[in-house]
């Protein structure tokens, strides 16, 4: 199929994920990527039987435009219709905490602030997102994403922008978790809780997103980057040594609830 009557067809409502190529059956994303294009799914994701979603002991998982029950823990799924998208909206976002008190956020050199979220569900389960095709290696990790300088969001909005972009969740913050050092970032995460939207909504980033209980989230999360944050939200005993918020080299201070604008930003996830 061209790239012209995959564009026709979405526009028309009339595309499923899996689009035949040849004698090859391939499974795209239903949302485009940053430079429109469609984005192909090498190893998809399934969504899990109903009864998961409803049972506070198991994983439920749902693909883009997948199956979910009509609400849980007596929150609707529903997509965020009015969500903003300018820098302007999502600087001005609800769900901010205007009363939370905040550590300074340390960068080292040679690496750049970003900001996420742990998403807390009232049955005791948190929600993961799966990159798309593995992506950085991450097969499950929390929302997260790069504080861009152009935008000059604090670092709250970029963690309500990231969740809403990655797992199609409309969250508020309500406390601050830690601020942990990966690979070319030190991103600031906060607890959150969902508030609305509907995860069958994430953006290309994400290839399916999970509800998952604290004890299996060790288990689910592949990287041990983000054990320590499971560990701080009621995971139990990290089982592996993990690495955390401790900047080598020469740091920076940031200002509370600003980003460090000096070293270079990616455009993807940190």
């Amino acid at each position: 199929m061209s790239f012209k009557r995959f564009i026709a067809n979405r526009e028309c409502g009339i595309v499923s994920p899996s689009l035949i190529n040849g004698s090859a059956m391939k499974t795209f994303h239903p949302k485009l990527d940053h430079n429109g294009q469609p984005v192909a799914l090498h190893s998809p994701s399934a969504d899990s039987e109903p009864e998961a979603w409803l049972g506070e002991s198991h994983v439920a998982t749902v693909t883009p435009g997948g199956r979910l029950p009509k609400a849980i823990n007596g929150i609707p799924f529903s997509p965020w219709k009015d969500a903003p998208t300018t820098p302007t909206g999502w600087e001005n976002v609800p769900g901010q905490n205007d009363n939370l008190i905040e550590p300074m956020l340390h960068v080292g050199l040679n690496k750049h602030a970003a900001a996420g979220v742990v998403i807390e569900e009232p049955d005791g389960r948190v929600w993961v997102i799966h990159p798309s095709n593995a992506f950085g290696g991450y097969k499950a990790t929390f929302p997260k994403g790069t504080i861009e300088p152009s935008e000059d969001l604090s670092f709250q909005a970029v963690a309500i922008k990231e969740a809403f972009e990655e797992s199609g969740l409309q969250v508020a913050i309500t406390g601050y978790l830690m601020d942990v050092e990966r690979t070319t970032s030190v991103c600031r995460y906060y607890r959150a809780r969902r508030i609305g939207g509907t995860p069958a909504a994430m953006g290309w980033e994400s290839q399916a997103v999970s509800l998952v209980p604290k004890d299996k989230l060790y288990s689910v999360l592949n990287r041990d980057v983000d054990h320590p944050l499971a560990k701080m939200v009621g995971a139990g005993l990290v089982s592996r040594k993990a690495t955390a918020a401790d900047s080598n080299g020469p740091s920076i201070p940031v200002p509370e609830g600003k980003p460090y604008l000096g070293t270079p930003m990616s455009s993807r996830r940190s």
